[in-house]
């Protein structure tokens, strides 16, 4: 027997409308948005998955082919700042938006608007209308295919 687990911080359809920027069947007409998350908390990009791609705005990939990337600051082996280095040194790569995301910082210090290497961050534990905030506002206009 399946149980299906109801927890308060799914967003249901109706709330997705009344409360983030947009309503679904707007964006149902629209194409998704790929988004690419890199973080080693296997359960934290599972969530936050679920949660951007039940929006029905973004695909969530784990792939090198996004229109923005969400990096973990902390992370065993090579940290985020690195990874972004070298994605900054990819000629395919370089044009893509970064957005940091660490539990290093308050929320309060994440709305000052300073950067981290020159890219956007946002506190952990993530608040999904501020990720998707933040994912709206660094987002190229146009994405290139």
């Amino acid at each position: 027997m399946n149980k299906v687990i109801e927890a308060d911080f799914f967003p249901r359809e109706s709330d997705l409308e009344s409360s983030w920027p947009g309503s679904i069947a707007k964006s149902a007409m629209e194409e998704k948005r790929r988004i690419l998350i890199v973080d080693n908390d296997r359960n934290s990009i599972h969530v936050v998955k679920i949660l951007l791609e039940r929006t029905g705005r973004y695909l969530v990939l784990e792939e090198n082919d996004a229109d923005l990337i969400l990096l973990d600051i902390v992370m065993p082996g090579t940290d985020g700042g690195e990874i972004a280095a070298q994605i900054q040194g990819d000629p395919e790569l370089h044009r893509t938006p970064i957005i940091f995301l660490t539990a290093l910082v308050t929320k309060a210090e994440a709305k000052t608007g300073l950067r981290i290497q020159g890219h956007p961050f946002l506190a952990k534990p993530i608040n999904i209308p501020e990720l998707i905030k933040g994912i709206e506002e660094n987002l190229p206009t146009h994405a290139t295919f």
